[in-house]
This record gives C-alpha cells, structure tokens and sequence, in this order.
C-alpha cells in the first residue's frame, strides 16, 4: 500500500502566503522608483557631494541677493572710505586688513572700499559667466554631438575635425587679443557688460568641443540599441529619434558634463580678470581683486587671502557636487 499523502499544515500555508506577500510587496517597492529618486537615494549617501551641493545653492543665492546682503551690512562695493587707511603706507589701518564690525572682511588698500560687498558683487560675475558660458558650450556642444555620432559619414568627419582644431586652438590668448580689441558699446550693452558678454561666448564657443566629443561618442553607442531600430521599424523618422529616442537617454552624461565644465569656466574668467582683460573697473571680479593685491601682498596679505578662498571654495565646491552627480547617475563608473 502506498503511503497516504500528508495534507498542508494549517501553520504551513499562512507561512506561504506570507512570503508571497513580502515579495510582491518588494517587487512593488522597486518597481515604483524612478531613474531620479534612485539617483538621488545615492547622491544622499554622498556627504561630501550635499556639501558641495549646499555651497554652491548658497553662492547662487548670495549672487542673487548680493544687493540686498551689501545694504544688510551698510555698505556700498563702490564707496570710498580714505579715513580707514593709513596715508603713510596706504595699507588698511587696524590688524588683519581692517576687519571690524561694519567691514566684516576688511577694507581695500589706498581707497578703502568694504571687500566684503566686493566679494558679495564679484560672485555676480564669477557664476553668471560660468553658467551661461556652460550653457552655450552645451547647446554648441550636445546638437553637433549627437548629429555626428547619428548620421556619421561625412557629417561626422567634418564635425569631428572642427573639434579637434578647436581643441588644439590656445583659446586663452585668443579671448585676450579679441577682448583686448572690442568696442565700449555693442548691442546695447556698454563697458564691462560687453566683455562679460564677449567671454561668455568665446569660453562657451571654445568649451563645446569636450562635451561634444562626449555626445558623439553616446551617440555611437545608443543608435546601434534595440529600442531605436523598434522606432525605425515603426516608421521613425530621424529627427523623431534623435530627440524623442536619443537625446532623453543622453541627459544624464550632459548633467554630468555641465556641473564639471562650470568650475573650469569660473576659473578661465578669473584668469582673464587676473591679466586685465576681464570686466572693467569699478566693477567688482575676484580676478581682478587678486591682480590688484599683489602689489600689497606682504603689508596687507588678507586681501589676497581673502578672494582666493573666494575662488577657492567655489570651485571645490562645484567639483565636490559635480563627483557626486556623477557617481549617483553612473554608479558603474564611480571610483
């Protein structure tokens, strides 16, 4: 006689259920996050990436408000106050460059302007060159990019050519002697605001050529995946791919990109204002600040000191928050 089957116990199916349930409920869970919040789940895991990230909200907000910050603390960028200085050696009277209640970071050499609403205005100058020249670069950059690597051929022969001349053109003495030559008035704009203008579209003109290559080299990879011959096959034409199929699958790398090309670009206008070539005077640039305390380095050092920090966190700042968006984008790259 064969033995009888046992039944299920009562205490077995409950257990079955049970994990059934928690499965279906992880399953759940992980099919309702985004590409975004995974993304972001990993940048939180990212300390030193939210840090970065935090500064650089704030230095945008300081730029912004900068006006409203300078009234806070009574003072003007451009006001002279000849009293705190010492006719003798023209340097800041008091210790540590003339830091005090209502001159939070000191006081400039010879004409006694508050270095603190400098600060505050030069930030305007710094990251509006280096967001708007990022932009250009991007745009130049991600069209051309994405038409090489798409079409290939002769498209992409011509494109890759143009950006290896660009790449090897010494794009830094090229903005000095064009900067150096460009009139005082130009589409409505006049002084500084025509050089901030010229250097915003020739650092953006020469940057899109690294993004570009980036794009193009996406580009080669996505148009060969599954999801675009589907397209094709149902009738697809090529603009529909490149920005319906193509280009959203291409956000990611560009992000990236961007968040590291803005610190380079903030350093290219400080070294143009460093040389003379940036914005005029009394226009506040931390370049500028830099080029004019080295004449007061050793009897007023703080005034150097205090716009290279400037500098100095900014662009860690953005590289510390650039890593970060890499990483949580592109978790297979990371270190």
């Amino acid at each position: 006689m064969t033995a009888p089957l046992h039944e299920p116990t009562a205490e077995a199916a409950p257990s079955a259920v049970e994990e059934a349930a928690v499965a279906t409920a992880g399953e759940k869970a992980v099919q309702g996050r985004s590409l975004g919040r995974i993304a972001w789940e990993r940048l939180k895991r990212d300390k030193l990436a939210l840090t970065g990230g935090v500064v650089v909200i704030a230095l945008i907000l300081i730029a912004v408000f900068a006006p409203l910050l300078a009234n806070l603390v009574g003072q003007d960028p451009d006001a002279y106050h000849e009293g705190l200085i010492d006719p003798l050696f023209g340097t800041p009277k008091g210790s540590l460059g003339g830091i005090s209640g209502d001159h939070l970071l000191g006081v400039e050499p010879v004409n006694g302007r508050d270095i603190f609403a400098r600060i505050l205005y030069g930030a305007r100058i710094s990251l509006l060159v280096g967001f708007l020249s990022a932009i250009v670069a991007v745009v130049i950059g991600t069209v051309l990019g994405i038409l090489a690597g798409f079409f290939g051929g002769w498209v992409d022969s011509v494109i890759s050519r143009v950006m290896d001349g660009l790449l090897a053109f010494p794009q830094l003495l090229f903005i000095i002697a064009l900067v150096s030559v460009m009139p005082n008035e130009m589409l409505g704009l006049t002084g500084s605001s025509v050089r901030v203008f010229v250097m915003i579209l020739v650092i953006g003109f020469f940057g899109w050529p690294y993004i570009g290559r980036v794009v193009r080299g996406q580009t080669l990879s996505l148009r060969e995946r599954e999801y675009v011959e589907a397209a094709r096959s149902l009738g697809g034409g090529r603009f529909y791919i490149l920005f319906k199929e193509l280009l959203p699958n291409l956000v990611a790398p560009i992000i990236v990109y961007t968040t590291m090309m803005i610190p380079t670009n903030i350093l290219t206008e400080a070294a143009l204002s460093f040389l003379g070539v940036g914005v005029k005077p009394p226009t506040s640039s931390w370049g500028q600040m830099l080029s004019t305390a080295i004449d007061y380095y050793d009897s007023d050092p703080m005034f150097m000191v205090v716009p290279g920090v400037a500098i100095f966190i900014t662009v860690l700042a953005f590289n510390l928050f650039g890593d970060g968006v890499r990483d949580a984008l592109d978790p297979k790259g990371s270190r």
